[in-house]
């Protein structure tokens, strides 16, 4: 139902506007408060905690009132990275967005796709008054990239639902049941360094393994 109402022109509109704001991992202010301010714009209830995640709940629209709470989730920092060649500051350029045979792309930078695209989804779908839809949960969080310390820190008491569809995924047309999870190891070791002597440098090459991401092929 959403998929054949949704205003595809509304998700890229916000995913313009989420490309001028400056969003890496662990410097989520900028984008916060814009979502913050968004959802107080459009007289919706939200929550920004002291992680920086934001929660923004809409009413059942009529007749959905008792159906189930449904969460919608993404996250809103993005991997900061660029050609050698590039002259960008990630703390405060827009990122360049380039269209080409009907895809976006980023230029010299990486795009921000994973997950702005999601958040545009979401605002997209809480702005519009043409859906039909239980009450729902959008739980936008920080940190996604470099240890996932939003959602780690997230109260879980400020969300209702129980049914929840995670919207940051890599495979268009494809729902994945169930979730996937991250892990951190530190590892510490003394090491006794010695002279080297070789004429020569070593070169250590790892391949032949089983690999793939740790959300989908793993």
């Amino acid at each position: 139902m959403i998929k054949e109402k949704i205003n595809t022109e509304r998700v890229f509109h916000y995913f313009r506007e989420i490309s001028k704001i400056p969003r890496c991992s662990k410097k989520e202010e900028k984008i916060s408060q814009y979502l913050y301010d968004w959802a107080k714009s459009k007289q919706l209830k939200v929550i920004q905690d002291r992680q920086l995640n934001i929660i923004i709940y809409k009413e059942a629209t009529k007749g959905y009132e008792n159906s189930p709470t449904v969460i919608l989730q993404g996250h809103m920092d993005m991997v900061c990275e660029k050609n050698a060649d590039k002259i960008h500051d990630f703390d405060k350029d827009p990122i360049t967005l380039v269209y080409k045979n009907d895809f976006i792309y980023a230029d010299g930078t990486t795009l921000g796709a994973d997950n702005g695209i999601a958040v545009a989804m979401i605002l997209a779908i809480l702005e519009s008054n043409n859906l039909e839809h239980p009450a729902i949960e959008a739980l936008i969080t920080t940190d996604e990239e470099t240890g996932m310390t939003g959602v780690a820190n997230l109260d879980g008491s400020l969300l209702n639902g129980r049914i929840m569809i995670n919207l940051d995924s890599g495979d268009e047309g494809m729902f994945l049941a169930g979730c996937a999870g991250g892990g951190r190891l530190n590892f510490s070791a003394d090491i006794i360094q010695e002279d080297s002597r070789l004429e020569s440098e070593l070169k250590l090459v790892i391949k032949g393994l089983q690999g793939g991401h740790s959300g989908a092929e793993i």
